[in-house]
């Protein structure tokens, strides 16, 4: 039961994202999520899109820090992977 964020690299909006996942449910990623204050419109199919500024405050909660290719690794490892174009 594990909750992983990769590094603030992605560009969107003007600021920088990491993405939040779990690699045991969308339950408990939704609890984490909510227990940070991410807001539920910051899901996207399978993950939480987490500003740069609210990276520590994720990480300080639990969140377990990898790279950006072992995120969807263990999310596609535990059958959570939901890419564009493929129902939800």
């Amino acid at each position: 039961m594990t909750v992983y964020i990769d590094p603030p690299d992605w560009p969107g909006h003007g600021r920088m994202w990491s993405h939040l996942v779990s690699d045991t449910s969308f339950e408990e990623l939704h609890a984490f999520a909510a227990s940070i204050g991410c807001p539920p419109k910051a899901f996207e199919r399978d993950h939480y899109d987490v500003p740069e500024q609210r990276y520590a405050d994720a990480v300080a909660a639990g969140a377990v820090e990898i790279g950006s290719k072992e995120l969807v690794r263990r999310l596609t490892a535990a059958g959570l992977r939901r890419p564009k174009g493929r129902p939800a």
